[in-house]
């Protein structure tokens, strides 16, 4: 795990390679045997210096997720932390020159192994990034981030990168004071060791900062006026921005408040103690499931099926060039791809057009693409009204009206010019995908490819399979797909597939509540309490309460005597037939929104929902909003339309922006435990109907004592 070497000078370099892994991680074992490595290095009178390296193509990635997933006890990791403050304490104290050559990216606990030795420098790696992620999966640095980061850049810089999570760049880590050095690629070690020559001649102890007489925090200590400012002002933007639902942010302030009062040894003891009470918490265990693991999966294509050969895509095609139709092609343009963008008209489809190019724009005058690359992304984009230009596509994209005989005509004239073995994909986002398929000569390659608006910048695409739907169209999809940089997750064929059905599960609550004369104000902060990023009458205006009823109307055309009527649907017939509100875009919904004002509660809500005096605790009406949405995911689960718990939590994060912290739908049943969220949904079945009674498997499992996840 280490190789270890001295060289005839006296340097001992302390190379860091996993074996098994493509990237160094931070663990039990790993950090074992660096400690072993660097105890025989500091014990040996012919050792010099230490030079601590990587034989990977970064430096370290940080901490082993999988140990900190699977962390339950609070005193075993607290010891085993313990030793880790100690060992770096001992390279900082011992009085040998301790230097890390970071060759590559250098996150979370490798950036702290970093920051323990008394030099670094870095390659001059455009690649390489430089960090402490730990805040975007609900922890914390553990390894001293906390306390040595605002010792070496300052309070409100290192507050900022600590909180943020953010990633930078080599040189910026110089400027910033985490790095003292940034050289050539391939110079990195030389440089490292001939600082520690340098050091050695000097005969002198090697210090860190901290540890030297006199220090002072840079930009002035917690009890500055510069210091509390910060302190005060950062509080309340977390408070603002997190709901307190994300208890890393917070440990951090506390982390750094606390710590810097005191000397670095009681500081890196305070960090620990907020470290453990993370990491054995609900929150970091969804966030990393979630956000890591279950997004890694997806990502890397673990349900694509596997006998099929990886497709090239080269060339597709875009029917409708609408705001989701431009949005998708731009994606596919920007990933390297010819796109046809066909409208109606020629000039439909050069509005589609420019709306990528108003994108690159923007682009180019931040400076994040020359104008010669934003020029190449709009030449692969072709506008047309031609159906012959489709000719030579792999794949079409079809983003047209939620019209069936719409969609079926394009569909007709589209597979008349296309290559036999080419994919057929619709966007449509409630209608099922077998009964558009029955327009189409090849249904086994045609599929669903769901985008999320505005496609260039949401990562989700729902992919559905319908029942004729070939496992190569399938993977054929998923090539697509990642090709553009989006994320897929695979549900089978239904109303509403998955994404659109829990989703407006969350909507038709929050009606539901207004009916029953809940003020809408309480609705609305409730849902933003609970995570989600609007409340749900603010959202039915965005996405459209004509939109709702239109579908609400068409779902029950289809069903017929099986459709099961909800309070939602009287709510948006009322707004849209009776009072004109068809939502944000028509300038009136649940809300208004006047030209020269922030957007507020349309007044007149109260004299067709009057507001009953009673009225319900905000933790009972964020307990409707949550738990309807995870209910009807179940369902999902149990109708097959989903086959992954896994797919589930990551659709609905990155789809409608469900909060990371509760896990997903099924990361917060995991939370609740199976048997708690059936008692609840159980109560809420005899408090508010029906919609809220669990269904048998879901019993089943809590009877058993099962959990949908083994962690």
């Amino acid at each position: 795990m280490i190789n270890y070497n001295v060289d005839s000078e006296g340097i001992a370099t302390l190379e860091w390679d996993l074996p098994g892994r493509s990237q160094n991680v931070l663990n039990e074992q790993t950090m074992a045997a660096f400690a072993a490595a660097a105890q025989k290095a500091l014990a040996d009178p012919a050792v010099k210096g230490l030079l601590v390296a990587s034989a990977k193509a970064d430096f370290i990635a940080g901490g082993d997720l999988e140990m900190l997933l699977k962390a339950t006890d609070a005193q075993a990791m607290s010891d085993n932390l313990k030793l880790w403050h100690k060992l770096f304490r001992t390279l900082e104290t011992t009085g040998k020159p301790v230097a890390a050559a970071l060759n590559g990216t250098t996150l979370g606990g490798g950036l702290e192994v970093a920051l323990a030795c008394h030099y670094r420098v870095a390659a001059d790696n455009p690649k390489a990034r430089f960090g402490f992620p730990e805040v975007t999966l609900g922890l914390l640095p553990g390894a001293g981030g906390t306390q040595r980061a605002p010792r070496l850049m300052g309070i409100q810089p290192a507050l900022m990168l600590l909180t943020e999570g953010k990633r930078i760049k080599a040189a910026d880590a110089q400027k910033q004071g985490l790095i003292h050095a940034v050289v050539p690629a391939g110079q990195e070690r030389d440089a490292a060791r001939a600082w520690l020559l340098d050091a050695t001649a000097k005969g002198g102890k090697t210090l860190q900062p901290w540890d030297q007489k006199g220090f002072r925090i840079p930009g002035g200590g917690v009890m500055t006026p510069a210091g509390m400012q910060t302190f005060m002002a950062g509080n309340a933007m977390l408070r603002e921005k997190t709901q307190g639902n994300y208890p890393a942010p917070k440990h951090i302030l506390s982390c750094v408040f606390e710590g810097l009062q005191t000397d670095i040894d009681t500081g890196l003891a305070i960090e620990t103690r907020y470290f453990v009470n993370l990491v054995t918490g609900p929150v970091a265990k969804n966030m990393i499931r979630s956000l890591f693991f279950f997004m890694q999966d997806a990502n890397k294509l673990a349900h694509r099926p596997k006998d099929v050969p990886v497709q090239k895509f080269t060339k597709i095609g875009m029917l409708g060039a609408g705001m989701m139709g431009a949005g998708i092609a731009h994606a596919a343009a920007s990933a390297g791809l010819e796109v046809v963008l066909l409208d109606s008209t020629k000039e439909n489809a050069e509005k589609g057009k420019a709306y990528s190019a108003k994108l690159l724009e923007k682009r180019v005058a931040k400076s994040q693409l020359p104008q010669d690359g934003a020029a190449a992304v709009l030449a692969r984009i072709k506008p047309t009204a031609d159906y012959a230009d489709l000719a030579g596509c792999e794949l079409v994209v079809e983003a047209v009206f939620e019209d069936r005989a719409l969609k079926a005509d394009v569909t007709k004239k589209t597979e008349a010019v296309i290559a036999a073995d080419a994919i057929f994909a619709s966007n449509t986002s409630t209608l099922p995908i077998t009964g558009l398929a029955e327009a189409s000569s090849r249904p086994a390659n045609f599929i669903g490819l769901h985008f999320f608006s505005p496609a260039d910048k949401m990562p989700l695409v729902e992919i559905i399979v319908g029942q004729k739907t070939s496992p190569a169209t399938l993977a054929r999809s998923m090539d697509f797909v990642r090709a553009i940089g989006k994320t897929p997750i695979v549900v089978n064929d239904a109303r509403g597939f998955y994404t659109s059905r829990v989703f407006g599960t969350y909507l038709s609550e929050g009606m539901a509540l207004l009916q029953e004369g809940v003020a809408p104000a309480l609705i609305d902060n409730a849902g933003r309490i609970a995570g989600m990023p609007v409340g749900p009458l603010a959202l039915a205006d965005e996405v459209s309460i004509e939109l709702v009823h239109k579908i609400a109307s068409q779902t029950k055309k289809d069903l017929g005597d099986k459709y099961v009527p909800r309070a939602a649907d009287q709510v948006a017939a009322l707004m849209v037939d009776k009072l004109g509100r068809l939502g944000k875009k028509g300038g009136h919904g649940f809300y208004e929104y006047p030209a020269d004002a922030r957007k507020h509660l349309w007044p007149g809500l109260a004299e067709h929902f009057p507001v009953k005096a009673e009225q319900p605790g905000l933790e009972a009406v964020v307990e409707r909003l949550m738990l309807i949405q995870s209910l009807e995911t179940v369902r999902c689960m149990d109708e097959g339309v989903l086959t992954s718990p896994a797919d589930a939590d990551v659709g609905a994060i990155l789809g409608w922006g469900y909060p990371p912290f509760r896990g997903g739908p099924i990361g917060q049943i995991q939370t609740m435990g199976v048997a708690n969220f059936v008692a609840a949904c159980d109560r809420l079945a005899e408090q508010c109907g029906e919609r809220f009674r669990p269904t048998e498997n879901l019993r089943k499992k809590a009877a058993e004592g099962a959990q949908f996840f083994p962690v």
